[in-house]
């Protein structure tokens, strides 16, 4: 195929063409590039089709912002009332109310531009974390390698891929030795995996071992990636917050609307008040009753605590998540780099010996012989790292030669000399091979299959190291048949704080699941160890599978209620997971650090990405980790739940007042035909907003329990406080209208 055959930029655009499985020649004449790299303009000529090489979030308006805020059913009362004040008001040849009108709109300002000054706050800092966590990438352009920002990359780029790098964007490894690629932010899998020339590698993996050059084949949405972005995107809810704002607006409203309508059937069929002095009255209700600022103080008690969740290690994106945080009774977690440090270590005490007269340690310090000291894989740095000191591995002997691990071989091994100058061979390796290398016995062959299956039932991978005389004293030389020392559990450790992580989640009342996508035999064996139980099921019994005769009966919904974890599990089982426990009324969290983790971190009430997470877990979340591990979370739920209080009295607080006000000026309207000035009650209101706003540093005790906003209590509570200070209210009224109690007496 010539290069004038090839698809045009907008076909590769729109994924025509599957780049991914074409041999690598065809890329090259598909993409129309060169293994020289693109020049600087065609990379700029790129970047207009393709876009930016990164997961956009969704710019909004700053003006609509701030004009969001003014647009919910309190502010819409007042905005009604300031129509009135200068439209009804209007009658009996008397001039519009400018008066109340400009401080109704005063009011509605000021509201809203505190709210959005802390929302923008909050979001600036959401902003400067992700600006700070930006990749970066080596690129070939104009024939020469520099580092480059990741976003400019397009389709057609050379780049270059080295140990501890992670893949920019989906590329197609160019000739090289083979990588080993960490693929967990993607599958949740620990061990890497080999990528061999013209594999595909995708954007967000690590290079673990080797360096090689690729040219990438899809970038920013485009990418494994930006697929499931494409999912997270999809997932749009209204904010339980809002459902609850939106309930406590309608109920201060329907008492101002009961309140009005006496009002209007007293006053004038009844008592045939002038039209002015009634429009008054109405203004007074609709300005004194509705709650203007709660959305403020609620925003300003909200930013409080963002800013102290900072301080501990957690950036708040959207601060209504923070109230959510307060209810939450589920947390689900991933597994990898999440509870476990993604770090594989050998579980000493179940090391299993096979050769005599030799220990344990010995077969440790077999085992990292045969690694390398330098340039290490996951494994290496696993072995030789289980050495008080890792210069061990080669202290007293001299190295010959190192073998280094092959997708074909599946072992390395050293030769080396002793400081009595006798020659030695060790080697570690998968057991098969091992096993293979050494012709062991069927006795032992047995022996070797039955320990490695009791690793598998505990999750734990083995390793199998070998050791060999070699009398010739040449590096090329078979040496002496090879004895099968012993078999190393690989495993990857939960974190120190983990476990007294979950165990605090649960005494505050919040059941943790582990979600992952690793096997389930190792789920149940990080659940053991993290004593967060080990009633895990594979991600089959989602679609009604592979349950146990325990649980045939049981739904899918009160399986995911009652398990303590799933494996083997992919995005769309994360996502079904949380939907599943949200519509059983759970107000579900999900921590994840990867793209398969995205979709379930967007649809949960409360999202929280972990420390190193890739930009789609980020991008996704509502809540991002700067500090590892789960510990952080714990002080976020109770600085929640602190908040949470906050909040509910100052609810409270608020639909008391609307009865107060409502109520009471009703009665002193009617009964005694006072007519209050609205805009004493326009500065009763900015008073009581201002004041109340201190309530955002109240001291008090976060509740052992998840939090709920117990609407009907809320209600009858205000109520009867309401109630209570109208009828004060009245009373103090008619002390002072119809008695001489208030009547200033000479006593001297």
């Amino acid at each position: 195929m010539g290069g004038d055959k090839g698809f045009s930029l907008e076909e590769i655009k729109n994924e025509t063409v599957d780049l991914e499985k074409i041999p690598i020649e065809e890329v090259f004449e598909q993409l129309k590039c060169s293994r020289e790299g693109l020049t600087s303009e065609e990379g700029a000529n790129r970047l207009q089709v393709f876009g930016p090489n990164k997961l956009e979030e969704k710019k909004e308006s700053k003006i609509l912002k701030f004009l969001g805020f003014m647009w919910n059913p309190l502010s819409w009362v007042m905005e009604a009332a300031a129509l009135m004040a200068i439209a009804l008001a209007n009658g009996g040849g008397r001039p519009p109310d400018w008066q109340d009108f400009v401080g109704i709109i005063v009011l509605l300002f000021i509201n809203s531009t505190i709210s959005f000054i802390e929302e923008n706050n909050a979001g600036n800092a959401a902003a400067a974390l992700m600006a700070g966590l930006a990749p970066k990438t080596k690129v070939l352009r104009d024939g020469r390698w520099s580092e480059q920002d990741a976003s400019i990359l397009v389709p057609g780029d050379i780049i270059s891929i080295k140990l501890g790098d992670i893949v920019p964007a989906d590329a197609r490894l160019l000739e090289g030795d083979p990588l080993k690629i960490d693929q967990s932010a993607l599958t949740g899998e620990s061990l890497p995996v080999t990528k061999n020339p013209s594999d595909e590698v995708f954007s967000g993996s690590t290079c673990k071992q080797g360096e090689i050059e690729a040219v990438v084949i899809a970038t920013g949405v485009h990418t494994f990636f930006g697929k499931a972005a494409h999912l997270v995107d999809s997932t749009n809810q209204v904010g339980h917050f809002q459902k609850v704002l939106t309930a406590i607006g309608n109920f201060c409203i329907c008492s101002i609307a009961v309140g009005i309508i006496v009002e209007i059937i007293v006053m004038y069929p009844i008592q045939h008040r002038e039209y002015r002095d009634g429009i008054d009255n109405l203004l007074v209700l609709l300005i004194g009753g509705i709650p203007i600022a709660m959305p403020t103080v609620l925003s300003v008690t909200m930013a409080i605590g963002s800013h102290r969740l900072s301080q501990q290690g957690a950036i708040t994106k959207r601060m209504t998540a923070i109230e959510e945080m307060a209810g939450m009774d589920v947390l689900c977690s991933d597994k990898t780099g999440t509870l476990t440090l993604n770090k594989l270590t050998v579980d000493k005490n179940l090391i299993e010996v096979f050769a005599k007269g030799v220990e344990k340690d010995q077969v440790v310090l077999f085992a990292a012989r045969a690694s390398r000291t330098e340039n290490q894989d996951a494994i290496d740095a696993a072995i030789v790292g289980m050495l008080a000191d890792p210069k061990e591995a080669r202290a007293g002997i001299r190295e010959v030669h190192f073998l280094p691990f092959n997708p074909v071989d599946k072992r390395t091994a050293l030769t080396y000399i002793d400081p009595n100058g006798n020659w030695h061979r060790v080697s570690k390796g998968a057991p098969e091979q091992i096993v293979a290398l050494c012709n062991c016995k069927e006795d032992v062959k047995k022996k070797v299959h039955m320990v490695i299956d009791k690793f598998a039932e505990r999750g734990l991978r083995s390793l199998a190291v070998a050791r060999q005389e070699v009398p010739e004293k040449s590096k090329d030389s078979p040496g002496a048949p090879w004895e099968f020392v012993g078999l190393l559990p690989l495993f990857d450790p939960p974190r120190h704080d983990s476990a007294e992580t979950i165990r605090r989640a649960l005494n505050l009342g919040v059941n943790v699941k582990m979600i992952t996508g690793d096997q389930l035999a190792i789920g149940k064996e990080t659940g053991r160890r993290l004593g967060m139980g080990t009633n895990m099921y594979p991600s089959s019994s989602l679609l009604g599978q592979d349950k146990d005769a325990s649980i045939a009966s049981l739904p899918v919904d009160e399986l995911i209620e009652k398990a303590d974890g799933f494996a083997g599990v992919f995005p769309e089982h994360k996502y079904e997971i949380v939907k599943r426990l949200q519509e059983r009324k759970h107000i579900c969290g999900m921590t994840g650090d990867g793209v398969n983790d995205a979709p379930a971190l967007k649809k949960a009430d409360i999202g929280i990405a972990v420390a190193d997470a890739t930009d789609a877990a980020r991008s996704a979340s509502d809540i991002v980790l700067t500090e590892p591990g789960l510990s952080v979370i714990i002080s976020a739920v109770l600085t929640s739940r602190a908040i949470f209080q906050r909040m509910k009295n100052y609810t409270i607080y608020a639909v008391s007042i609307t009865i107060r006000i409502v109520f009471g000026f009703m009665f002193i309207a009617l009964i005694w035909k006072f007519d209050f000035a609205p805009f004493m009650v326009l500065i009763i209101a900015i008073l009581n907003d201002g004041t109340i706003m201190t309530i955002s540093k109240d001291r008090v005790k976060p509740s052992p329990l998840p939090d709920s906003w117990k609407l009907k209590e809320i209600f009858s509570t205000g109520i009867v406080l309401g109630g209570y200070l109208a009828l004060m209210t009245v009373i103090f009224f008619w002390a002072m209208k119809q008695t001489n109690f208030f009547s200033v007496r000479s006593v001297c």
